[in-house]
């Protein structure tokens, strides 16, 4: 007779614990195949349960395929695989290992939260809810018109940028946009991507299959005589102020990638990255605005501007595009939620954002003019080479030593302070490379910079 102890299995029906008792001995083998289970009401009695909640249990049994019903004779074991005996494993953790606690982090540039207008946020979040169900409604795949139109209107006043909402694209940061162009893009020809470059593009093109190239850059960015020995068909790039090197390139090497697409029929994947955060003359045009061909997609995020936590980003495709795009790619829905897209499409079209956004131009202005002068009354001032263009929330340092990076960054680690090197950025690093830190400054605010600068000096100091 069948003995189980179904109190060991609480918070379920006990048919259910019945019902993997017995499903237990069958793949185990305890019940083998042909075995006749005890009637239902013997079974009930001797477990001193309802002969219900014994049929149910074999019932479940009999649907799943362990148990078969032979007329007047009851129920017959199967005949199922065997499981094999459970062999203990460690499971892998759910996440890396914490991050050391840094005295000075250079490395990452953190958004100043306490400078959101959170209030505002909140309000238009209250009134997209008190709305009615609009937000749950689904969106187009390119995202919510209202968000598409937003943009727009927010790149033509800012950008100079002539685009319709159909051509704009909606999607979860940055990486998520790079996937869609990879099988948009990427199974025709390879890809060339700046080096040294943001390494995050090389790897998720990479990743999705694409022949990743890197091309060398010179002092204007991305040389065109090394773009077409490369054979690449595409080019990701980031002309205005790129990362990390910020260079910005000039209108004749505009003029001339844009020949190359020409000519080539290739196209220009235009990363705007942080080009909101230009601190000297006008804002300069974009690929996308000069481009008369449509060889240029425009791509940029609300990372730098907002939160990277917000996970928005958006491409604009050129009009020749629209129709491939919309016939290869409509089987992925938009990956932001409705309602973040109703809140920041209110956010925009309020005139709520450009506030914020002169508001942070404001402050990392007087920032970056506050981290450059201490850098350059600096205890090491004699030893180092900044190298900024008034734009972007980073800039290059080069060390005048003689020490490997990987010595200077096991100093600097030792004593808390993490620093990014220029040649950690590069697919093939070079000589001119060495010694050469980006210095991402967001995070610096005038109150930390003595102990920064402290720090740094111990970091840098007896260095050969």
């Amino acid at each position: 007779m069948l003995t189980y102890d179904l109190t060991q299995q609480p918070g379920i029906p006990l048919y259910e614990a019945l019902y993997r008792c017995i499903r237990q001995d069958i793949l185990t083998g305890t019940l083998p195949p042909q075995t006749r289970l005890p009637s239902k009401r013997a079974l009930a009695e001797h477990l001193h349960l309802s002969v219900i909640t014994v049929e149910s249990a074999y019932r479940q049994l009999e649907a799943e395929g362990y148990l078969i019903t032979r007329p007047r004779r009851g129920f017959f074991v199967c005949p199922v695989e065997r499981i094999p005996p459970a062999v203990p494993q460690t499971a892998p953790a759910l996440s890396p290992p914490p991050e050391p606690v840094w005295q000075l982090d250079l490395t990452a540039n953190r958004v100043d939260g306490s400078r959101f207008p959170a209030g505002t946020w909140a309000r238009l979040t209250r009134q997209v809810l008190s709305e009615g169900d609009a937000f749950f409604s689904p969106t187009p795949n390119q995202g919510l018109p209202a968000l598409r139109q937003a943009i727009a209107q927010d790149l033509r006043d800012f950008r100079g940028m002539s685009v319709s909402p159909e051509q704009i694209v909606v999607g979860a940061g940055a990486e998520y946009l790079y996937l869609l162009l990879a099988q948009l893009l990427g199974s025709s020809a390879p890809f060339a991507v700046e080096d040294p470059g943001y390494p995050k593009i090389r790897k998720v093109y990479t990743r999705c299959g694409v022949d990743c190239r890197p091309v060398p850059l010179d002092p204007q960015g991305v040389d065109p005589a090394a773009l077409a020995a490369s054979g690449a068909g595409v080019v990701h790039l980031s002309p205005s102020h790129h990362y990390p090197t910020g260079i910005i390139t000039p209108i004749a090497r505009r003029q001339a990638l844009l020949r190359w697409a020409e000519t080539t029929g290739g196209i220009i994947i235009e990363d705007d990255y942080d080009s909101e955060f230009r601190f000297t003359g006008r804002p300069l045009p974009t690929l996308q605005s000069i481009d008369h061909r449509e060889r240029v997609i425009y791509l940029n995020t609300f990372s730098q501007t907002i939160s990277p936590a917000l996970r928005v980003g958006f491409m604009v495709l050129p009009p020749r595009m629209l129709t491939r795009y919309r016939r290869e790619m409509d089987v992925y829905a938009c990956t932001v939620p409705a309602l973040e897209q109703h809140v920041l499409a209110r956010f925009l079209s309020s005139g709520a954002y450009e506030q914020h956004l002169s508001r942070m131009r404001k402050e990392y202005r007087q920032r970056r003019a506050a981290v450059l002068e201490a850098f350059r009354t600096s205890p090491f001032a004699g030893r180092i080479t900044l190298f900024e263009q008034g734009a972007g929330l980073h800039f290059l340092l080069r060390l005048d030593t003689r020490q490997p990076d990987a010595e200077l960054d096991r100093r600097a680690r030792a004593l808390g302070v993490k620093l990014g090197f220029l040649a950690s950025y590069a697919a093939v690093p070079r000589p001119e490379h060495a010694h050469t830190l980006v210095i991402n400054y967001a995070g610096l605010t005038p109150q930390a910079l003595p102990e920064a600068m402290e720090r740094l000096s111990a970091v840098f100091s007896e260095l050969p």
